[in-house]
């Protein structure tokens, strides 16, 4: 007997908790997509698939399970979204700025760490990444990887501020004071008309449906 749960559904398609046996899983379905954006999510989701395996070995982030034409299935990782756990452990941080250096030695960015939904906090308060939509795998490790791997660690530290700010070191500190060409240049020019469209015109929302993914991710 399978047993589902909407977690979200967008443009791109759904993302659903499934349990068809002793554990459950996470599903994202292209298939509910759109049908003009039905090519692009099948895209974004072959991409996640590729880096998924690329980090089968790392523990922290969800191990890929089956991947078909319009459905991925990837491991349910136990935890809590960082904005409604609101970590402020030194260890916490440490344990996800270590997953972070694992994370790019697997020539892996993450792409998407600003969001606090895609950080969780498990039942024993360590870090875990999620959500690997937007990730990039880069083996040749070129410019744009080492700008956004800076990025990467910038949203993490920017985390460590919002949460425990008196943690932080001169070295942290330095970092993020000095935002990427990229970061500034998305912030100036990107992000206003991004806002716009996906907020005002397609009604989205950074967090939308957070709280009903709670621990389902």
């Amino acid at each position: 007997m399978r047993e589902s749960q909407l977690l979200k559904k967008d443009l791109f398609g759904e993302v659903r908790r499934e349990i068809t046996g002793a554990e459950p899983r996470i599903v994202r379905d292209a298939s509910t997509a759109r049908p003009w954006l039905r090519w692009l999510a099948r895209w974004l989701l072959r991409r996640e698939a590729r880096v998924l395996a690329a980090v089968a070995e790392l523990d922290g982030v969800p191990d890929l399970i089956a991947v078909h034409h319009d459905r991925l299935e990837r491991q349910y990782i136990e935890g809590t979204p960082m904005h409604h756990a609101r970590p402020q452990e030194a260890e916490y941080f440490r344990h996800a700025l270590r997953l972070l250096r694992r994370l790019h030695a697997c020539d892996v960015v993450h792409n998407d760490l600003a969001k606090e939904p895609n950080l969780l906090v498990t039942p024993k308060g360590e870090a875990t990444f999620i959500d690997f939509q937007l990730a990039l795998h880069a083996p040749r490790r070129g410019r744009l990887f080492r700008v956004l791997a800076h990025d990467d660690l910038r949203h993490v530290l920017k985390h460590k501020r919002t949460y425990c700010p008196e943690l932080l070191t001169n070295r942290e500190r330095r970092i993020l004071a000095r935002p990427s060409l990229a970061s500034k240049l998305w912030m100036r020019i990107i992000k206003p008309p991004y806002l716009f469209v996906t907020r005002v015109l397609l009604g989205w929302a950074d967090r939308e449906g957070a709280s009903d993914r709670g621990e389902h991710r």
